[in-house]
């Protein structure tokens, strides 16, 4: 399996007309059950010059590249820097996992601030983003009868509730099983699965048992968001701003 920490950047971040702030590894490598032939998910921001926000022209606030690495399909994508602090400002945990993620394979000083400034965004209604992102991939789990989007619901409700009890961030799902005492014990046995085959069929317990466990998990976040000691509203907004602001003039 191809290590991700192992990625050289160097020939991408050059060949980018923006400079990149950051760049690290999310997707089934984050949540802890990556196949051997799953694709390499990376994510970050790059920065735009000031002059391409003035104009009348729509700036290139969102960039994909793809490419292969023996014969691993690698995709990077990255928003500006004002495009990702406002996807943070609005509740959004994906790409609160993507600036946290602990795989970096590049990173600046701008990264490091932006890590330290991400507590002040955190709130109780994040749980509303992993309610949602749990709801989607079951119900495409229902349709494909895959075992991925299953542990993408399982994994997403289980880093609500433990985001809304710490106020932390674990997008990591074995971790996951050790921290939060609801999680079903057979989850250890279908990562596994999922590690043997990016795409295998769901082989597990009777899924009246698992859609019971996937409602139970709801009711958990919602008992959690009602006690959680995270704030209504986020505190960082004005450092926020005042940090894109010089990073832009920084930049140029």
């Amino acid at each position: 399996m191809l290590d991700a920490l192992s990625l050289d950047l160097t020939p991408v971040v050059a060949e980018q007309p923006d400079p990149l702030l950051f760049a690290t590894v999310s997707g089934a490598h984050l949540y802890g059950f990556p196949s051997r032939d799953s694709d390499i998910d990376l994510r970050g921001a790059h920065l735009l010059p000031a002059q391409d926000l003035l104009g009348l022209r729509d700036p290139e606030e969102t960039r994909s590249r793809m490419w292969d690495r023996d014969d691993v399909e690698m995709d990077l994508v990255t928003h500006d820097l004002r495009k990702f602090v406002r996807l943070m400002l609005n509740r959004n945990g994906y790409v609160l996992e993507q600036l946290l993620s602990p795989l970096v394979v590049h990173t600046t000083a701008a990264h490091e601030e932006l890590i330290a400034l991400a507590p002040g965004v955190l709130t109780s209604h994040h749980a509303h983003h992993y309610r949602g992102f749990a709801g989607t991939q079951w119900r495409l789990f229902e349709k494909s009868a895959e075992l991925k989007p299953l542990l993408y619901a399982f994994r997403a409700l289980l880093t609500g509730i433990y985001l809304m009890r710490s106020g932390e961030v674990q997008a990591h799902l074995p971790t996951l099983l050790a921290e939060v005492p609801e999680a079903p014990p057979y989850l250890a046995a279908l990562i596994e699965a999922k590690v043997a085959a990016e795409h295998g069929g769901y082989a597990g317990p009777p899924l009246d048992g698992v859609r019971a466990e996937i409602e139970a998990l709801h009711a958990v976040l919602d008992a959690a968001q009602a006690v959680s000691a995270l704030p209504e509203q986020g505190s960082a907004y004005d450092a926020l701003d005042e940090f894109v602001v010089r990073r832009r003039t920084q930049r140029d």
